[in-house]
């Protein structure tokens, strides 16, 4: 009967029982999930015509990969958190896990003849590999991810859902060419224009109009006299509603006395749409360019209010040579509140509920400092909705679904805007311009339905502690 059971559990989900205590061994918990596992070497001097960008068949995922798909124990927690599956899209993180281990075992025989030795004493035939895309893995559920990372946080055996999503998304954008039309334009702006919307480098600093004192700008040939590099971000500088986030923290950072400083026309996109999205070869051109240009500009620490920018700068420049201490703008404020060089008084006689960014909350650890700021408004009531910290529901603009249109099912952010308004809130608070846009977009929505009530605004932490600091 023992004897048998082993058998058994080699052929069944039950190799979970083995295969956990190895999954979360090598898994990048206790810390937060920050950059992707690999980054592939893309230099045009060491690739040849075998080389294999992204996961095309299943022997293209690692070790690590592979024994997350042998891990699965098919409980369903990561279904029930996905903003996908919950707007009816076809994406399910536990099906895709299952899909992928049940073409694992399908390919075990031919996996096993791949090996030399294997193949030397073998006669049969090798058979053809199957591509993942899309005959295991349907293009919709591919594109579907946000790359939240709620399916990693709720999996009680570390699987990477995300890593292999990803991988797989190389393999379509690098090796076929195949993605989302929309989502090309993005691509193309960032490689000639150096942002998302194509708008340029010329737009960079129109924001610093509105200020009443001047913003210094680094050149090579001017170092300024900074405590901080502020990393504006695309969306913070040249998104209407964002560029007015970006203005309420350069007016608290010189109230409070903090010198920075910016890059200004000099600042490019950081990649992490291009990454997300499948195309690490722009990803990492941009993430070089900002690398280099950071690194002739003498700046040793970074404050950044895009938590996407803050993730790549803090956790995935490192692998290309990039150390900067970077910090988000919500953290530098709660410190700023703490030391009393910034003193809310004006009270603020409204009820708020906070929405934790994915790449502020999940992928970095950051709960407690925009709520910590919000604690310190005198009059604010502050709400937690169903969903928050850990278990925070997306916005939808993460995984670069931010350019994708969303054709099937509820759209997230209209999902996410109908959580928070079962608090009833004045405002809803967050703390990435990413999240400001689906938000606002999703309240006009409500607005224009009759289902939000008049006077609902969607907030910075940064916007609602100006308001209480008074003249």
């Amino acid at each position: 009967v023992i004897m048998g059971f082993l058998v058994f559990v080699t052929y069944s989900k039950h190799l979970h029982i083995f295969a956990a205590p190895l999954n979360v061994a090598f898994s990048r918990r206790p810390n937060a999930l920050g950059a992707l596992w690999t980054t592939p070497n893309m230099d045009p001097e060491e690739l040849t015509e075998e080389t294999v960008f992204g996961a095309g068949k299943i022997e293209d995922f690692s070790w690590k990969q592979l024994l997350d798909l042998v891990t699965c124990t098919e409980c369903g927690r990561c279904q029930e958190q996905c903003p996908a599956w919950n707007t009816d899209k076809p994406l399910s993180p536990k099906l895709l896990i299952m899909d992928l281990r049940e073409h694992l075992f399908e390919s075990a025989a031919r996996l096993g003849k791949l090996s030399p030795r294997v193949a030397a004493a073998s006669t049969a035939t090798i058979d053809e590999p199957v591509m993942l895309v899309p005959n295991i893995i349907d293009p919709d559920v591919l594109w579907s991810c946000t790359t939240c990372g709620a399916c990693v946080e709720a999996c009680p055996v570390d699987i990477e859902h995300i890593d292999a999503i990803v991988d797989m998304r190389r393999y379509q954008v690098l090796m076929e060419s195949e993605f989302p039309s929309e989502a090309g334009g993005m691509l193309r702006n960032i490689e000639n224009q150096g942002d998302p919307w194509g708008l340029g480098t010329s737009h960079r600093l129109e924001w610093t109009a509105a200020l009443d004192f001047e913003v210094p700008v680094v050149t090579d040939e001017i170092s300024a006299d900074m405590d901080y590099l502020f990393w504006v971000g695309c969306a913070g500088a040249l998104d209407e509603r964002a560029r007015k986030v970006t203005q309420s923290i350069a007016r608290l950072l010189n109230r409070s006395g903090v010198k920075f400083a910016v890059l200004g026309p000099r600042e490019s996109c950081t990649g992490d749409p291009a990454r997300r999205l499948g195309n690490e070869y722009l990803y990492q051109i941009q993430a070089t360019q900002n690398i280099e240009t950071l690194k002739s500009a003498k700046v040793t620490k970074v404050v950044a209010s895009c938590p996407h920018c803050f993730n790549s700068l803090a956790n995935e420049y490192p692998a290309l040579g990039g150390n900067f201490e970077v910090i988000h703008h919500t953290q530098l404020l709660k410190e700023l509140v703490a030391r009393n060089a910034l003193v809310p008084t004006t009270r603020q006689e409204i009820k708020v509920t906070y929405h934790d960014p994915c790449y502020l909350g999940r992928h970095n650890g950051v709960y407690e400092e925009p709520r910590n700021v919000l604690e310190s408004v005198p009059g604010l009531s502050s709400v937690e909705m169903h969903r928050h910290k850990e278990k925070a529901f997306c916005c939808g603009a993460g995984g670069s679904r931010m350019w994708l249109e969303e054709r099937i099912g509820k759209r997230v952010n209209v999902e996410r805007m109908d959580q928070a308004l079962e608090m009833d809130p004045d405002a809803v608070s967050t703390a990435c311009p990413y999240c400001m846009i689906m938000l606002d977009d999703a309240v006009k929505a409500k607005q224009a339905d009759g289902a939000a009530k008049e006077g609902l605004e969607v907030l910075d932490v940064a916007q609602i502690l100006e308001r209480s600091l008074g003249e």
